[in-house]
């Protein structure tokens, strides 16, 4: 690791190192650099620390975020050192600022780098403005994550016509919501089915559903925890998304390539002939990730409405 003035703040050390090796060519155009968290192992510091070295980094021009990947390197030359890159016109007068501006660059960092990367101080450095003038647009996070919860699913608008028959209608509203919770894996956990988002237009997907299911001659009861319990199982199917992509950034390996690796300790537990069901399914050849299991489930989930709806 290089030399750095130990009296530097923590985050500038950190940025200093990971410049090293994007001019050393040790990280190249392209290649991830170290996530948040792994900042955080590596060097010790805070989660906010490890946000605010690769913004600084962002601003330099040497990163740039990927939704659904995390922060890349340009390949642009290199800045002079501790010196942000020009913003080209990029910095924002505050009195220009707006709500969809904070909500949409709120939406890049949590597509980007999941929810513990998002703050207000973050959001203000991306946007070149001072913290306090984003209060002025918000007031807080937790009306923030409302807000960009909604524009998530404004973005995905629910089809004017309804197709034929409920199942299908069902169907098509629930892979509209896996589209959204893959194309956003941090919206599974903001999501609340017990104290659901004064959003409107998730609001919608609710309003939809249940008409899916009227004049079928479900009490109201029944309706709505058919409705709610298919939404849960949408939901619950993706908040292993922002996991599985957390731990690829990780560890640099997709699910398949993470059992592969484990194949010998797993084989190990096997040997022993404890789990000897278990063992004779690791002979088959089965597809098992969160995808199969949210289809199977979907599946399973609309056959026992239909049987429902039949009695």
């Amino acid at each position: 690791m290089a030399e750095f003035d130990e009296a530097a703040p923590p985050y500038l050390r950190i940025v200093g190192e990971l410049r090293r090796r994007i001019v050393a060519g040790e990280l190249g155009a392209g290649d991830r650099v170290p996530s948040t968290r792994q900042i955080v192992r590596e060097w010790g510091v805070a989660m906010a620390t490890a946000s605010r070295a690769l913004t600084a980094l962002r601003q330099e021009n040497l990163v740039r975020a990927v939704p659904g990947v995390g922060m890349v390197v340009t390949g642009a030359a290199p800045n002079t050192p501790g010196r942000a890159a020009p913003s080209a016109g990029r910095r924002l007068p505050v009195q220009g600022l707006n709500r969809d501006q904070v909500v949409r660059t709120a939406m890049t960092i949590a597509d980007a780098e999941g929810l513990p990367a998002l703050s207000m101080r973050r959001i203000a450095l991306e946007l070149d403005v001072p913290t306090m003038s984003l209060y002025r647009q918000v007031r807080g996070k937790e009306q923030l994550l409302v807000l960009m919860a909604d524009a998530a699913f404004a973005t995905h608008r629910l089809p004017r016509t309804f197709p034929p028959g409920w199942r299908a209608q069902l169907e098509l509203l629930s892979r509209l919501q896996w589209s959204i919770y893959r194309r956003h894996p941090w919206l599974a956990q903001v999501i609340s089915l017990t104290r659901p988002l004064m959003a409107p237009h998730a609001v919608a997907h609710t309003e939809w559903a249940l008409r899916a299911l009227a004049r079928h001659g479900l009490d109201q009861h029944t309706k709505l925890h058919l409705v709610v319990v298919l939404a849960n199982h949408v939901r619950g199917s993706a908040v292993n998304l922002e996991r599985e992509a957390e731990a690829e950034q990780d560890t640099g390996l997709s699910g398949d390539e993470w059992m592969t690796a484990q194949a010998d300790v797993f084989g190990g537990l096997l040997a022993a002939g404890e789990f000897p069901h278990l063992a004779r399914l690791s002979r088959t050849a089965i597809d098992l990730d969160v995808e199969s299991l949210f289809e199977f489930g979907l599946q399973r989930l609309l056959d026992g409405v239909e049987q429902l709806l039949g009695r």
